[in-house]
């Protein structure tokens, strides 16, 4: 992992040993976003149709074929395989269309092609499938993008202090609270954040994804969140129609569990990104953009690295050159390593064990006592 900081960071003692994790650097980097880009091969920014469709066809075959086999096929397995292979069904399932959502994300990036009012065709249908209001996330995702690492403006999983942590905070750092907080952020995470703006930049008045006149959107915005509406509502409506010619248990079976998996991959990818006890957050007093985008985390999902286009693995690059299609994103990361140097960070952790170490170790954020550099807050765990 990327190593530099000032000071090793202990982790809280646990059954498995865990070896002391450097901070990431704070100060200014020694490079600017033009040498970085430098570093990159040209035709790593260039958007090929064809190519990015190529993927759009390939995670939807996928898709069609999951469902063909398990509508198929599955009731006419002698008892109880059904019960096996439904759950191995929702599993792969979930990842491919998590495959599916991660491309949308790259249409609202404009990095799918370079038409966009193709991307932004193709972004609204596959997150409409996938009953998420597309321009409304493309709109907020691109604040994020423009204020990573920014405690003041940031828009997602943005830690707080420790004065404005909950009371109940402290009750549940302990292992069965620790489960229970991460069964509702993995069920409940996505949906609450669209609907209520839950772990999102707090706004003078509410906040929500669907509404066109709330204070995420600008003037010029508001008649894209309509259309997001009318996709959501198209889906929904098709749906129910399939609620009534299928019935209950089969839409339960085929459509909503493999989406709840997407959610639950959704902000699983996007919490350990943006989470890590050796990631620096910044006031207004520190903030810059590289210094927020360089404070984020490529992570190591395995196989699925693939299959999530690797989203997973090379985030870092993706918060420099967001408009970048994915099938260049590990080649440029290969490329602004050496440039980057300790600060690139990766941490090949797997992620089911990150996702319960980060949830024990980052609670709340803090400067360090005594540090003159009071604008850069670290996360603690200390009630």
């Amino acid at each position: 992992m990327g190593a530099g900081g000032r000071m090793a960071v202990p982790t809280s003692n646990s059954v498995e040993e865990e070896k002391p994790l450097k901070r990431v650097p704070c100060s200014k980097p020694p490079f600017t976003l033009g040498e970085v880009k430098k570093a990159v091969p040209p035709h790593c920014f260039e958007r090929s149709l064809i190519h990015s469709f190529s993927y759009v066809v390939y995670d939807l075959c996928i898709a069609f074929l999951l469902y063909y086999i398990s509508t198929s096929y599955f009731h006419l397995l002698p008892h109880p395989f059904p019960y096996v292979a439904w759950p191995i069904y929702w599993a792969l399932q979930g990842c491919n269309l998590t495959g599916v959502w991660v491309i949308a994300h790259e249409c609202g990036h404009h990095a799918f092609s370079d038409y966009q009012w193709v991307d932004d065709t193709v972004g609204l249908i596959l997150h409409s499938s996938l009953l998420v209001p597309y321009f409304s996330w493309k709109h907020s995702h691109r604040r994020h993008h423009s204020n990573t690492g920014s405690l003041e403006r940031d828009e997602v999983f943005v830690p707080k202090p420790k004065s404005q942590v909950g009371w109940y905070s402290k009750y549940l750092n302990n292992p069965p609270g620790r489960l229970l907080t991460l069964v509702i952020t993995l069920t409940l995470g996505w949906p609450l954040y669209l609907a209520f703006n839950v772990s999102g930049r707090p706004y003078d008045r509410f906040a929500c994804h669907y509404d066109p006149y709330g204070p995420i959107y600008s003037n010029r915005e508001r008649l894209q969140i309509f259309i997001s509406d009318a996709g959501l509502l198209a889906m929904t409506s098709l749906l129910y129609r399939v609620l009534l010619a299928k019935g209950f248990a089969w839409l339960v079976n085929v459509y909503v569990i493999p989406l709840l998996i997407v959610n639950a991959f959704l902000v699983m990818i996007t919490y350990l990104q943006h989470t890590h006890i050796t990631l620096p957050h910044y006031d207004s007093s520190e903030w810059d953009w590289l210094r927020g985008a360089l404070a984020t985390m490529d992570r190591d999902y395995g196989v699925l690295n693939k299959v999530f286009h690797n989203i997973t693995d090379t985030h870092v690059a993706h918060h420099l050159f967001s408009t970048m299609p994915h099938y260049h994103a590990m080649e440029a990361t290969k490329a602004i390593k050496p440039v980057l140097a300790e600060y690139y960070n990766f941490d090949g952790t797997p992620f089911y064990k990150a996702m319960w170490r980060e949830a024990r170790e980052c609670h709340y954020v803090e400067p360090d006592e005594g540090d003159a550099n009071k604008g850069v807050f670290w996360y603690r765990n200390e009630y």
